[in-house]
């Protein structure tokens, strides 16, 4: 998987059952056209928020669509964290764009 991009999607099913989540993300972790990273959950308000490698947004859609899996956002994203702040953010988006593990 070559020059896959970081996707957020936001899933909002207040009351749905965590037995479906898990067994959706059983069935996501097989999807081989995109690589689903980690899932943060907030189950008292009905949230998740997935973080995806993918082609494009449309790759995503289809791929839930497929799946019958709901979703109410789906938009890029980039990963920051304290020590990349500054001068060392830049050169680490450059790092990061040609990485050989990118999409592994």
């Amino acid at each position: 998987m070559i020059n896959l991009q970081k996707f957020m999607v936001v899933h909002h099913d207040p009351g749905v059952d965590c037995s479906v989540v898990q067994e959706n993300w059983r069935k996501l972790t097989q999807v081989e056209d995109a690589k689903w990273e980690r899932t943060y959950f907030n189950n008292d308000q009905g949230f998740r928020y997935c973080v995806w490698l993918a082609k494009d947004e449309e790759q995503l859609k289809n791929i839930f669509t497929a799946m019958d899996v709901a979703w109410e956002s789906i938009f890029p994203v980039e990963e920051t964290v304290p020590d990349l702040w500054g001068e060392e953010w830049e050169a680490h988006l450059k790092a990061d764009q040609s990485a050989d593990t990118l999409g592994s």
